[in-house]
């Protein structure tokens, strides 16, 4: 038996839900880590579950999902979700995926301008320069960095940023699509040809990054220069790689069509413990619902 240490689901009250997870235990358990309470407004099924694997004493995956206060700036900001995985050293990763998560939803909170795009990069860059300045002050914290994967879901508009190996999937009908691509060595060799995407889920270098928040100089996050149009029952799906690394994206679709967003988050959790969830593993999953309805 395990113990997810975050499991928010649709309908729990919540303002902003954040957090990095802790150790496994028994039971499945609900610690929506509130800072504020309200409902999930309507129009969504959403769920969030990070766990902290068989292997690694600690979580260093931070997860997050955010919406306004007020309904008009809800009508204009929408929702935002986040997911980052740290690197660094147990309290180096804790920290940099932490503050990347913190830094993106307070400036997607504090932009005035209506343009959910570059309230996510202005995010991005802040919270990369966070990351750096903490390093910096810290320095046995030096190489702390963090992969991020964010979305901002406008009515059925959806804006997205990325940096590292976490990953975005879009789920509709029967088609599992990934809408993000891998910064990594590996996923280097799969755009040139040199690996195939099984493979490279497989390859002994799958964890080197080319691209992280808080590593180098500057940093680029991959985001679409137009919002994607969403489908009523489209389902979303941001996860890190203890995930995707052992869960194929044929067994991802199964379960989150076959399931509600929280029994599918524990569900694909579990499947990557049975298989010696090494690392951190983290999802969240939320389904566009038809008249804002929640599946059952």
């Amino acid at each position: 038996m395990w113990r997810p240490a975050q499991l928010l689901a649709f309908g729990t009250k919540v303002s902003r839900v954040r957090g990095n997870a802790t150790k496994g235990g028994e039971e499945p358990f609900v610690n929506p880590l509130q800072r504020g309470v309200m409902e999930i407004r309507p129009g969504i099924e959403m769920a969030s579950l990070s766990d902290v694997g068989c292997q690694r004493a600690n979580n260093e995956d931070a997860t997050s999902y955010w919406e306004p206060k007020t309904d008009e700036e809800f009508q204009r900001k929408g929702r935002l979700a986040v997911v980052a995985d740290g690197m660094g050293g147990y309290e180096g990763g804790q920290e940099a995926s932490r503050l990347a998560v913190e830094t993106i939803e307070d400036i997607y909170d504090q932009e005035s301008a209506n343009d959910p795009r570059d309230a996510l990069l202005k995010g991005f860059r802040a919270a990369h320069e966070r990351i750096r300045e903490y390093a910096d002050a810290h320095p046995e914290f030096q190489g702390m960095g963090t992969t991020c994967t964010a979305l901002a879901l406008n009515d059925l508009h959806l804006y997205f940023a990325h940096v590292g190996d976490s990953r975005l999937y879009l789920v509709r009908g029967d088609t599992i699509l990934r809408l993000t691509r891998d910064h990594s060595y590996v996923g280097r060799l799969v755009e040139s040809g040199v690996l195939r995407s099984e493979e490279a889920e497989r390859h002994p270098q799958r964890h080197i990054l080319t691209a992280a928040l808080g590593a180098g100089a500057d940093v680029a996050a991959d985001s679409p220069t137009s919002p994607l149009a969403l489908e009523n029952g489209d389902v979303l799906i941001l996860c890190t790689d203890g995930l995707w690394s052992l869960v194929q994206e044929p067994e991802i679709l199964s379960v989150v069509s076959s399931r509600d967003a929280s029994s599918a988050c524990a569900e694909l959790v579990k499947l990557a413990r049975q298989r010696s969830g090494p690392d951190n593993i983290t999802v969240q999953i939320l389904r566009v619902a038809t008249n804002g309805t929640a599946r059952h």
